[in-house]
């Protein structure tokens, strides 16, 4: 294999794998700049996956990507009555409730299609090929021969950087993220606004979850969020709570793990394959760690609102 295909499959393979990543991150960010950080993330990308499966093969895959995000929202719905709602602690009700949807989930799955599952027979999405751009040497068929799901998300991040700078619903949504008190003596709804951001990340998260099934892998494992939703929060702050960042920082997250790949193809023999597996895991530690003391989080961030 020429360094040239070895490149292409590189660039293939972080944008397929930033995608997913990207559209959970875009929504937390929306959450978080809303003053809610919903650590529950990681339920709705599972909820998604399943009811994207479940919708998938019944009424094909447009149907799959909007029943996965219907999922991810019912979850964020349960987690936004009790923070928004009834000003529960938002780590610790966030946690709960991705316990609760790995579980459910788990439960439902063993339910409608029983010990075997539903194989490799989920309908997918194909990758369709941009006209002109697909055939540039190396980023070409990397970056613009993609799933609809991809092309759409890269659409987003310019589109939510928009909204949140030049509209007044962004600046509200902003203002309570930040002074929520000075928001709130201008008028502004905190709760309603807050529940909106956090039923969009919701939504966000699941379409996500319908992307590892329907653009990616083609069926539904237990657990198959493998921590993404945490992943996804770590993006957020590496993004500096910013839709563009975000986007960026999703590309490097997706090029840790494309990386982990290359390694074992490679062949590195002396090297515990484990060590590969962990290394966008490991990366998100050192992300935290290394920007927790220079991000600026929204001042709001997980303080209850009156």
């Amino acid at each position: 294999m020429s360094a040239l295909d070895i490149g292409t499959g590189f660039i293939e393979a972080t944008v397929r794998t930033a995608t997913p990543l990207a559209l959970a991150a875009l929504g937390e960010c929306i959450s978080e700049r809303a003053g809610v950080i919903n650590i529950g993330l990681e339920g709705s990308i599972i909820a998604g996956a399943l009811g994207a499966t479940v919708a998938a093969g019944v009424i094909g895959v447009g149907g799959g990507f909007v029943a996965g995000a219907a999922a991810g929202m019912a979850v964020a719905a349960i987690f936004a009555c009790f923070t928004v709602g009834f000003k529960a602690d938002q780590i610790i009700t966030g946690t709960a409730i991705t316990m609760f949807a790995l579980g459910l989930t788990g439960t439902l799955y063993r339910t409608l299609f029983g010990t075997s599952g539903v194989a490799l027979n989920t309908p997918t999405t194909g990758a369709v090929a941009i006209p002109g751009l697909s055939s540039i040497p190396l980023i070409g068929p990397g970056i613009f021969h993609q799933p609809i799901v991809t092309y759409v998300t890269m659409l987003l991040a310019p589109l939510l950087a928009w909204w949140l700078q030049r509209t007044h619903r962004g600046l509200a949504l902003r203002a309570i993220g930040e002074y929520p008190d000075a928001a709130i003596a201008a008028g502004v709804a905190p709760r309603r606004l807050q529940a909106l951001a956090v039923l969009f990340a919701g939504a966000m998260a699941g379409l996500a979850g319908a992307t590892l099934v329907l653009a990616q892998a083609g069926t539904f494992v237990e657990g198959m969020s493998a921590g993404r939703g945490f992943i996804a929060i770590a993006i957020v702050v590496l993004g500096r709570w910013k839709p563009l960042g975000v986007a960026a920082a999703a590309l490097l997250f997706g090029a840790a793990n494309s990386l982990q790949t290359l390694f074992q193809s490679m062949g590195w023999t002396g090297v515990p394959y484990q060590l590969f597996l962990a290394l966008p895991y490991v990366l998100t530690l050192l992300v935290l760690a290394g920007a927790s003391g220079r991000a600026a989080a929204p001042a709001g961030l997980g303080k209850r609102v009156a």
